[in-house]
């Protein structure tokens, strides 16, 4: 089942019903796709998306995957899972862009990492990273991640392929 986990300012928290509109609202904000490198999909597939998340991805302990609150208010969302482009465990994390720039994604991988070694026994996270997404890139080279390889999309999008040690981040 996956724990609600807890950092200075920060608490992870499986989803509930009554969160599907702050989901639904950052997954479908254009710039947070953008920085994802995600293309914006309609908002009825992120509402199915949702309740996939209630109704299989929870039930069936398929991976973590949270809400971010800060003082009750929702800030962003993350997940740790297998990923298909290594063996092993990425990292995802989104924030409301009007969080951006308070040291919160910091802190929301910085507790990514905390349970991956702590919880799951995981050596070593990946993060998937848009080549262009500056911000996050420099965050990944703060903590200590370190580039793998470039993964290029069919439309030609490069996204970073980083990597960290749980057991030493930095």
């Amino acid at each position: 089942m996956t724990p609600v986990l807890h950092t200075e300012r920060l608490t992870f928290r499986p989803y509930r019903p009554e969160d599907e509109d702050v989901f639904v609202a950052l997954l479908h904000d254009e710039e947070v796709c953008r920085r994802m490198g995600q293309e914006r999909v309609p908002e009825a597939d992120i509402r199915t998306l949702f309740r996939a998340i209630l109704t299989d991805v929870y039930p069936q302990r398929r991976f973590d995957v949270w809400g971010l609150w800060r003082e009750e208010v929702y800030v962003g969302h993350a997940e740790v899972k297998k990923t298909g482009n290594v063996d092993g465990h990425e990292l995802i994390a989104a924030l409301a862009p009007e969080h951006w720039g308070r040291g919160l994604g910091t802190e929301m991988v910085g507790g990514l990492l905390r349970h991956a070694a702590d919880n799951l026994g995981l050596k070593e996270a990946y993060g998937m990273v848009g080549a262009d997404n500056t911000a996050s890139l420099a965050l990944c080279r703060r903590m200590g991640f370190r580039h793998v390889r470039d993964v290029v999309g069919d439309d030609g999008t490069v996204t970073k392929l980083m990597v960290i040690s749980t057991t030493d981040p930095n």
